[in-house]
This record gives C-alpha cells, sequence and structure tokens, in this order.
C-alpha cells in the first residue's frame, strides 16, 4: 500500500512535469534536476540531525548521499548551460516545487527511510527512462553540438573522487565515460541515473545499515540480478529517428 502511494505520487509529480514541458526538453531536465537534488540534501539533514543527538552515525551515507546530490548538482548547471533556467517562471515553479519536495522527503526520511529510498528509485528510474528517450530520439542533432564545459570539467577534467563516491555498485575509477559533444554528455546523465537507482535500491536492502559502505571502502554492493536487468551500466544500442 505504502509503494502504490509513493508511485501515485511521483506519477502525480512526472505527469504535471511532462505536461507542461511537453516541447521543452532542457526546461523540462532544469526542473527535473532541481528537484532531484532535493531527497539527498533530505538525507543529509535527518542524519547530521540523528548524529548530533547521539543516535546513530553514519558516515559512510553522509558521503554517499553528498555525492549523490554533488553529481545532481552538475547536471543542473549543465543544463542552466543550456538555458533550462532563462525563464523566471521555470525558476519559481522549480525552485517552489523542491522547497515542498524537501520538507515531505524530510519527514518521510525520518518516518521510515526505506520508503524515502524507494521514492527516489522511483523518481530516478523516470529520469533514466527519460534521457534514454532522449537520446534515442535526437542523436544526430546532439552529436553535431559540443559539449558545455561544465560537462567536461565534471566528467574529465576535475577531481574525480565524487564522481565515483556516487556509485555504491561500481568499482571506483571502473568508469571513465567520453564527453566529445552533447550526445555523449546526455548518455552520461542517464548512466549516471541509472547509477542513483542501484544505490537507492543498496540502500533499502535487510542489511544496509552495516552492509552500504562509501565505494572507496572497497566493499561494493552487489545489486540484485533485477534491476541491474532493468537498468544496464553500458548504453543500448540506439536508433536515429529520421526526418
Amino acid at each position: 500500500m505504502v509503494k502504490f502511494v509513493l508511485r501515485s505520487l511521483v506519477g502525480i509529480l512526472v505527469l504535471v512535469i511532462d505536461t507542461f514541458y511537453r516541447d521543452r526538453p532542457y526546461q523540462r531536465f532544469y526542473v527535473l534536476e532541481t528537484v532531484a537534488r532535493v531527497p539527498y540534501f533530505s538525507y543529509l539533514s535527518v542524519l547530521h540531525l540523528y548524529e548530533t543527538l547521539g543516535w546513530w552515525r553514519k558516515a559512510d551515507w553522509l558521503k554517499v548521499h553528498f555525492a549523490e546530490a554533488w553529481n545532481e548538482l552538475h547536471h543542473l548547471l549543465i543544463m542552466e548551460s543550456l538555458g533550462g533556467n532563462r525563464w523566471w517562471i521555470d525558476r519559481f515553479f522549480a525552485q517552489h516545487t523542491a522547497l515542498m519536495y524537501y520538507w515531505v522527503m524530510v519527514g518521510l526520511y525520518m518516518i521510515s527511510p526505506r520508503s524515502a529510498y524507494y521514492m527516489m528509485e522511483q523518481i530516478e528510474g523516470h529520469a533514466f527512462h527519460t534521457y534514454d528517450q532522449f537520446v534515442a530520439t535526437n542523436q544526430a542533432e546532439l552529436q553535431a553540438q559540443p559539449a558545455p564545459a561544465i560537462a567536461i570539467a565534471y566528467y574529465r577534467d576535475g577531481d574525480l573522487y565524487m564522481f565515483d563516491e556516487f556509485q555504491t555498485c561500481t568499482k571506483p575509477e571502473s568508469r571513465r565515460p567520453s564527453v566529445d559533444n552533447l550526445y555523449d554528455v546526455f548518455v552520461n546523465i542517464r548512466d549516471d541515473e541509472a547509477e542513483h537507482v542501484k544505490t537507492m535500491v543498496a540502500c533499502q536492502q535487510p542489511d544496509a545499515q552495516t552492509a552500504l559502505k562509501s565505494p572507496h571502502n572497497l566493499e561494493v554492493i552487489q545489486l540484485p540480478l533485477e534491476v541491474e536487468l532493468v537498468l544496464p551500466t553500458t548504453p543500448a544500442p540506439v536508433t536515429t529517428v529520421e526526418g
């Protein structure tokens, strides 16, 4: 019942965003990325509160969730560089939605961390499929455009420790994606979302309290097979749409 309610809430949010931003993809992605960062802020806030109260300390979880927020920040910066935040109405909608969502997730995380992770799994899964459809439909156009400087800095030239840290089901330094054009950028973002889904699934496992570790602790979580089949880490063949 709880999962049905959470899926319904995500479905309503997705329907609203998809309806208003049907023909404006960069603005749509800007809104999605503004909202997608919020649960990680909520998790961090509650974890810091619990540690301050002396209830329990989860340093690895703080590292992983901050790295996830850092990854989503760079997705957002990429969308801003593409003009996704140019109109005030888009900024207003995204920021006020994010503000309300933050408190919803704080309350949900305090009541049921597993439910909070499940809800984020649903959102990140939607993001994966949204980007997957976008790159499949616009491959030729995207390949003709250069990668934004912020994407190059994040995926290739910067300190990649944080890039490795949010991927709890991937061995550190094993994923170094290409970033030669805008198509590569959106493929990378899509695959990042798949990694977020895997981490959210790992956080819901019965033994997550003791098993979930920072990737740099050299103890990589083994992901359930059914999730690997749904969200592959390697790009699927892409069909170029003519016309």
